[in-house]
C-alpha cells in the first residue's frame, strides 16, 4: 500500500495570483527572501492579502540553503504574530523555511530534528500552509520534504511529513519570468534530477510515473526556450507546471542517489542546490543502469531517443541529459564547478559519510554501498565513465 499525498488546491495558469483576493483568514505571514521584497513581490503578495482582508507580515530573511537559525527566526515572528496563513513565497529555501516554520509554530514542543515521516504531528490547529514557487524547479510547493542546512554540522537535514504538503499551492507562470538564465538552469535541472529520480525509484508507482514522464519531456522540451529567452511564456509556463509535477512525482515515489551527493556536495562546498544534484545524473543513470535499463529505456521511448534494446536507450538518455547540459552550460564534472581536486578528495570521506544517510541510498533502484559512492563521487569529478 502506498499513501499518495498532493495539496489540497493547485491554482494554475495567467493570473493565478489573483486567487489571493478570494483567501478567507485574518492573519498571513510570508516568509520570502529580500530579493523578492526588493523586488517588489513580496509587497505585491500582501497588497493582495490585504484586500481579501487579511492584516499581513513579512519575514525576508530567508537565505540560499536556509540554516537552523533562520527557521528559528520565522518560528519566533510566527509565534508573536500568530497567523492563520503561513505563506512561503520564492524557490525551495523559502517555501522550506516555510514548511519547517510551520511545523514549529504549531508544535512548539518540537525540534526540528523530530519532523519525520512517521511521527505524527498533529497540525492544522492553529494554521494553514500556502506556498507560492517564483521558481520552476525545486517542486517544494507540492511536496513533503524539507531541506534545511545544519551549519555545525555541515550537513544537509533531510526532514519530511506529509503534513507539511501544502494546503494551497499557486503556480503564476509570470513569477519565474524574471529568473536569470543560470538561475533558470539551475531550477531547471533540479525538476529534471527530480522526475527522472522519481521514475526509477524503488517505490516509483503508476501516478509518480505519469508525472515525472510529463515533466521530463517537458524540462527537455522548454529549458533550453527559457533558458535562451526568459519571456518566452509558453516555455515559463510549461516549465513551472513540469517543476511542481516533478515535485508530486519523487514527494509520492522518492529520491535517489543523484540527490544523495547533490546534497554531500552542496553542504560541504556550497554548491546551489539544482548545480549540485545536476552534476551527478549522467553518471548516476550510468551506474543505476545495471538494475534500471527497463526503467531508462521507457524514459528514452518518451523522448523519442531510438535505439534498440535497454542498453542502448539507457547509453541514448545519458547522451541526451548531457547534450542538454551543455545546451544550458551546466556543469558536466565536478572539477567544471571550480573545486579543487586536493579539497575534494580531503572530504571524500565526508561526502560518502553524507550520502550514505539520505533517504536517495534506501530508494535507489541499485543498491550502493561506500566503497561505490567513492568510486562514482571520483568518476563525477573526473567526468569518466561509470562502469562498474
Amino acid at each position: 500500500m502506498w499513501e499518495l499525498t498532493l495539496p489540497r488546491t493547485l491554482v494554475i495558469g495567467e493570473d493565478a495570483l489573483d486567487y489571493l483576493r478570494c483567501l478567507r483568514g485574518e492573519r498571513a505571514l510570508v516568509i520570502t527572501d529580500r530579493v523578492l521584497a526588493s523586488l517588489g513581490l513580496a509587497e505585491r503578495v500582501a497588497s493582495l492579502l490585504r484586500e481579501a482582508g487579511l492584516e499581513v507580515r513579512v519575514f525576508d530573511r530567508v537565505e540560499p540553503e536556509p540554516s537552523r537559525r533562520v527557521v528559528e527566526e520565522a518560528v519566533h515572528l510566527a509565534r508573536e504574530f500568530e497567523p492563520d496563513w503561513i505563506i512561503g513565497l520564492g524557490g525551495g529555501s523559502c517555501m522550506d523555511v516555510a514548511k519547517a516554520a510551520f511545523v514549529l509554530y504549531e508544535r512548539p514542543d518540537l525540534t526540528l530534528d523530530e519532523i519525520a515521516p512517521l511521527a505524527e504531528l498533529g497540525l492544522r490547529k492553529k494554521a494553514r500552509l500556502l506556498n507560492i514557487p517564483t521558481t520552476s524547479g525545486t517542486g517544494s510547493e507540492a511536496t513533503w520534504a524539507i531541506v534545511i542546512t545544519d551549519e555545525r554540522e555541515k550537513r544537509k537535514m533531510e526532514l519530511a511529513s506529509r503534513e507539511v504538503v501544502a494546503d494551497v499551492a499557486i503556480l503564476d507562470p509570470s513569477l519565474p519570468a524574471s529568473m536569470p538564465p543560470r538561475l533558470t538552469a539551475d531550477t531547471g535541472l533540479d525538476a529534471l534530477t527530480h522526475a527522472l529520480e522519481a521514475y526509477v525509484s524503488r517505490w516509483h508507482n503508476d501516478f509518480s510515473d505519469a508525472l515525472a514522464l510529463w515533466a521530463i519531456r517537458a524540462v527537455f522540451r522548454y529549458l533550453p526556450r527559457a533558458y535562451r529567452n526568459g519571456q518566452d511564456a509558453e516555455a515559463r509556463e510549461k516549465l513551472h507546471n513540469a517543476a511542481t509535477m516533478a515535485g508530486m512525482a519523487f514527494s509520492n515515489s522518492q529520491i535517489c542517489i543523484a540527490h544523495a551527493m547533490g546534497h554531500a556536495l552542496g553542504a560541504l562546498f556550497k554548491v546551489p542546490h539544482g548545480r549540485s544534484v545536476a552534476v551527478f545524473l549522467p553518471y548516476t543513470i550510468e551506474y543505476n543502469a545495471r538494475a534500471a535499463a527497463d526503467r531508462y529505456a521507457e524514459v528514452a521511448d518518451a523522448l523519442g531517443l531510438g535505439g534498440e534494446g535497454a542498453a542502448e536507450k539507457t547509453t541514448k538518455l545519458v547522451k541526451a541529459v548531457r547534450e542538454l547540459l551543455r545546451e544550458v552550460d551546466g556543469p558536466l564534472s565536478v572539477a567544471d564547478l571550480g573545486i579543487r581536486r586536493a579539497d575534494y578528495e580531503a572530504r571524500l570521506e565526508d561526502l560518502v559519510d553524507r550520502a550514505m544517510s539520505s533517504t536517495g541510498t534506501v530508494a535507489n533502484p541499485r543498491d550502493v554501498g561506500r566503497q561505490e559512492y567513492a568510486r562514482l563521487f571520483i568518476c563525477a569529478y573526473e567526468g569518466k565513465p561509470v562502469d562498474f
